[in-house]
């Protein structure tokens, strides 16, 4: 439930305020959203089965929830890695950063963690 809270209350923020509207809060706006997600596949399930007690799941409902949770977890990584790019830049150049780091920088990294994760989780599941 906090974790619920304290996503929804980022991307509020990021989403209402213009002055969060930076390469850094737009990372962390899309990496709230990817944590929402990734508690919203396994949780529901694990607490259904904790209420009914019941374990069974169906092979398409297991491989379901396998691809979104690898989708999800991978492009939370690949994302956390554009992270680290934005602050190398921030820190080591920053004259160069507004160049280096513009909006459509920005997304254009974003989409291709989401990208790349959407192609690994298919290739794994």
């Amino acid at each position: 439930l906090a974790a619920l809270l304290g996503n929804g209350l980022i991307i509020t923020a990021v989403a209402c305020d213009h002055r969060l509207h930076t390469p850094m809060y737009f990372f962390l706006l899309n990496l709230s959203v990817l944590d929402l997600g990734s508690m919203s596949t396994t949780l529901p399930k694990a607490m259904a089965n904790s209420l009914w007690d019941n374990r069974a799941i169906s092979y398409q409902g297991c491989a379901a929830q396998l691809f979104m949770l690898l989708f999800l977890v991978v492009a939370e990584y690949f994302l956390l890695t554009v992270m680290a790019y934005d602050r190398y830049v921030a820190i080591c150049k920053p004259l160069h950063y507004g160049t280096l780091l513009g909006s459509r920088a920005c997304v254009h990294m974003a989409a291709a963690a989401w990208g790349s994760a959407f192609l690994q989780a298919v290739l794994h599941t």
